[in-house]
């Protein structure tokens, strides 16, 4: 479990543990949380793109199969500075995947977390995942750097794969007091809460005049706890023997902005500011994911699909981490 201690890997240790497997974590902590790695699990902080930590981690610990949620990802930090995304994504985990083959027939499965960043703008509202990959920023094309190579990886070396494309994870899994930990924090649903909080002023709106039903940008948001599931059920895949692929791992329903700010004031009982703001570019007025085939392939749809739920699990998550 490498980036085992962030916000998904973190709750992806948990679900392992939960399903009877053994878990180990490799985590830097440059953004990841000690804390959220539970003390009965073997923990090494070492960077993915250490060749000598990470195959003494694999031998000693007789590592069976490698979910790598270890990235950089903040995607406008990604513009300004490429270089970090291309040496800490693609360059660090193309080192992880020399030490997966050196260690021969023993690791079964590589599981990638990666990002629906690969599209880029869509030309349709719904992407599946044949839809032309024209990523807009460097963590996108770093993003499907590794999914080149890994699809060209399995052809010569017989590497099992599955490269999961995440649209906006969301949610949290509070009676774990497991959450979203960000800093700075970019994503919506943790901002508009902070908003309601009182931690912030108000909640930006960037383009009110988008060709959606109320003019704000339009996503996918997909509960954490729903992308476990279906890392879960990419693992037991490939072990069966399931061919490599790579996957959408969304809800297939889009919410405005205005609809995360007003389902978040009904779930807190809060009033939460917002300002109109200039788009920003490259954004895309709507993001869904068209989610078939993983369900064809993986038996799995997400089970929160409703924003109510989502935005509530991460709203009391916030009131046990931070009480008052």
């Amino acid at each position: 479990m490498t980036g085992g201690a962030g916000y998904v890997g973190s709750h992806m240790v948990k679900a392992l543990v939960d399903a009877g497997h053994h878990a180990v974590v490799v985590d830097d902590l440059s953004t990841g949380h000690r804390d959220a790695v539970p003390a009965n699990v073997p923990f090494v902080r070492a960077d993915i793109g250490n060749a000598g930590d990470m195959a003494s981690v694999v031998r000693e610990h007789a590592i069976g199969a490698v979910f790598n949620f270890a990235a950089k990802s903040r995607v406008e930090q990604s513009v300004t500075d490429p270089r970090m995304y291309w040496s800490g994504n693609a360059v660090a985990t193309l080192s992880l995947l020399d030490v997966v083959l050196s260690a021969g027939s023993t690791v079964k499965a590589f599981v990638q977390s990666s990002t629906a960043a690969v599209y880029g703008a869509p030309d349709t509202w719904e992407m599946d995942e044949n839809h032309a990959k024209r990523p807009a920023s460097a963590y996108g094309h770093t993003k499907l750097a590794i999914e080149h190579a890994l699809e060209s990886y399995g052809r010569a070396y017989g590497l099992r794969w599955s490269a999961l494309r995440y649209f906006n994870a969301a949610g949290a899994d509070h009676e774990a007091g497991l959450g979203e930990r960000h800093d700075p924090e970019t994503h919506l649903i943790p901002i508009v809460l902070e908003v309601a909080e009182g931690k912030r002023a108000f909640v930006a709106i960037n383009g009110t005049s988008w060709p959606t039903p109320d003019g704000t940008c339009v996503r996918d948001y997909v509960h954490v706890t729903d992308l476990c599931e279906a890392h879960l059920a990419a693992l037991q895949y490939l072990l069966r023997g399931g061919e490599s692929c790579a996957l959408n791992l969304g809800t297939g329903v889009g919410h405005s902005v205005r609809a995360v700010i007003a389902t978040a004031s009904a779930v807190t009982g809060r009033s939460i500011a917002s300002v109109d703001a200039p788009p920003r570019a490259g954004d895309p007025a709507v993001l869904v994911a068209k989610v078939e085939r993983a369900a064809r392939v993986l038996g799995w749809r997400a089970k929160h699909r409703d924003l109510s739920r989502i935005v509530s699990d991460a709203w009391a998550w916030k009131q046990r981490a931070e009480p008052g």
